[in-house]
């Protein structure tokens, strides 16, 4: 080795800190650079924010190809006729090419005039209605578009805040993405709450005007198209200038549109609404227990909401052939009401079905919502609204009013009371027996059941008498008894005792003997005699 060479020489590495880092330094000494990474740093928190605060829960779009409404099941009888339906709103649903394109053009008129241009949000509409917001105190009237209000309806709430605009104008862009305009529209035209119940225009138009809406024309179809604005307020008589005011407004949207004639919005204006009463079942009040008995059945099995499966009772929209025979139904419901008066004979009224508030004079919405009915001979549900002399001035759920002669001492104002017509505006009080009974009818053959009625009338008292009541079987135990003792050997030519039989039960309880309800015998006698003698 060399001398020269140092001995005590030590070597170090370092990592320089230029590179990346260095270039960043550098350049984070521009303006420019430090703004644009704010901006990206920005934008990346309001994402992150957004997503917590709106994307991350927000429904899935695409459920809505698949959505099924929720519609009522139809109980029909053995004939195959429908006699009654479970649900809770009224539903009908149609195709697209079911709507009358009058009938479209109305409620785009009315709610989404450039529906088939857009992208499924207004942005004008929304700029519009966020002024509008901070610059009132009351609710704003709202820009949504057809399919901002889809979104809403069927995968929101019916909250109002800004959260939810945000959230229906992302919702609605999906949407658009999803589905077509011609599936958006018949979700909307079939989903949309009208009043008295009624989702959709086809649901709507019979219980508002009596009619489908097929059979409509031209000047019923605006009027449809008024009810999405305020839906329970247009549908009733008492605001009809209000609603008549707004379906006017329409035809002159479709006029400036270009969809009506002048001449024929016009005399649509001056056509009269045609509004009708609030109405009932659109089935007769026939069977009625037998089909809450079919309802129970049903709820036990399939279950009673959509939350329980796709074929619930209130949503699964189920076709049920039942054993009901309605010729048989009726003599049965005529033969046990018919003796339960007899029954009941000479006994005078003692008290109402029911008592309703009349303190704000708004008896006929309460006694119509009430559901009070009664299906026997020509005999109505009516409400004393006030006495006069000896009788009184009663009202009827359409809105009628008539005079009851001979009022008891005891009828008050608010009493629900059974009448029956006299003649005129003269009515008669009449008595729904106390005493209740139930009746089934039968097919020994193959156990069918025909008929039932377990009271007067199931409107009134929902206990059924033939499947809930507690009795004691009485001789109907006779058959089950003889058919026991043959499969446990016995013949027709066995000999029974007829005479008391005694049974220890215990220090406690001592002897219980049965005997004959004559208290007498017959004494040592075959089966068969038992057959003939004793069996009913």
């Amino acid at each position: 080795m060399d001398e020269s060479t140092p001995t005590n020489v030590s070597y170090r590495l370092s990592r320089s800190a230029g590179g990346l880092w260095e270039r960043l330094q550098v350049y984070w000494q521009k303006k420019w650079f430090r703004i644009a990474s704010y901006a990206v740093g920005g934008l990346l928190v309001g994402y992150l924010l957004l997503w917590a605060v709106l994307l991350r829960n927000l429904p899935n779009a695409e459920a809505l190809v698949e959505y099924q409404s929720p519609l009522p099941t139809v109980v029909r009888d053995v004939n195959g006729e429908p006699f009654h339906s479970y649900a809770r709103e009224r539903r009908v649903q149609l195709e697209y090419a079911d709507f009358p394109p009058m009938l479209i053009r109305a409620y785009l008129s009315a709610e989404d005039k450039n529906f088939f241009s857009h992208g499924g949000i207004d942005y004008i509409g929304i700029i519009v209605a966020v002024f509008d917001n901070l610059t009132s105190s009351g609710r704003s009237r709202g820009a949504s578009t057809i399919t901002q209000q889809v979104a809403k309806n069927l995968l929101l709430t019916n909250e109002y805040s800004y959260t939810r605009k945000i959230k229906e104008a992302i919702l609605a862009y999906r949407i658009e993405n999803a589905l077509n305009k011609q599936q958006i529209l018949s979700l909307y035209m079939n989903e949309i709450a009208l009043g008295r119940q009624a989702f959709g225009v086809e649901a709507a138009a019979r219980p508002i005007l009596a009619k489908v809406q097929m059979r409509l024309n031209c000047t019923k179809w605006p009027f449809l198209a008024t009810l999405p604005k305020a839906p329970e307020r247009y549908s009733r008589a008492e605001h009809e200038r209000a609603a008549i005011a707004r379906r006017n407004w329409i035809l002159g949207e479709m006029v400036s549109n270009g969809w009506v004639p002048q001449a024929q919005a016009d005399a649509a204006k001056a056509m009269p609404l045609g509004l009708i009463p609030r109405q009932g079942q659109q089935f007769q009040n026939e069977g009625g227990y037998f089909a809450e008995e079919v309802r129970r059945q049903l709820i036990e099995q399939f279950g009673e909401t959509a939350e329980k499966g796709p074929y619930s009772v209130y949503a699964g929209g189920l076709w049920v052939r039942s054993s009901m025979n309605p010729e048989y139904q009726e003599w049965t419901s005529k033969a046990l009401r018919d003796g339960l008066l007899r029954y009941h004979g000479g006994r005078g009224w003692s008290k109402p079905i029911a008592t309703i508030p009349m303190d704000d004079g708004k008896w006929q919405s309460r006694l119509a919502s009430s559901n009070i009915g009664i299906g026997y001979s020509n005999w109505r549900i009516a409400v004393a609204i006030r006495k006069r002399g000896g009788g009184a001035e009663i009202g009827f759920a359409d809105g009628d009013t008539g005079m009851l002669n001979a009022a008891p001492a005891a009828l008050k104002a608010g009493d629900v009371i059974a009448v029956a017509p006299l003649g005129g505006r003269n009515y008669q009080l009449r008595t729904v027996p106390e005493v209740g009974g139930g009746m089934v009818v039968q097919n020994p053959v193959n156990g069918r059941v025909l008929a039932m009625q377990g009271g007067f009338d199931s409107r009134i008292s929902s206990f059924n008498r033939a499947t809930q009541a507690q009795r004691q079987p009485g001789s109907t135990i006779k058959p089950f008894v003889y058919s026991t003792a043959l499969e446990s050997g016995m013949t027709p030519a066995s000999i029974i005792v007829d005479g008391p039989y005694c049974v220890w039960q215990g220090a406690s309880l001592g002897q219980k003997c049965f005997r004959n309800f004559s208290g007498g015998g017959a004494g040592p006698q075959t089966m068969r005699w038992g057959w003939s003698n004793r069996a009913t």
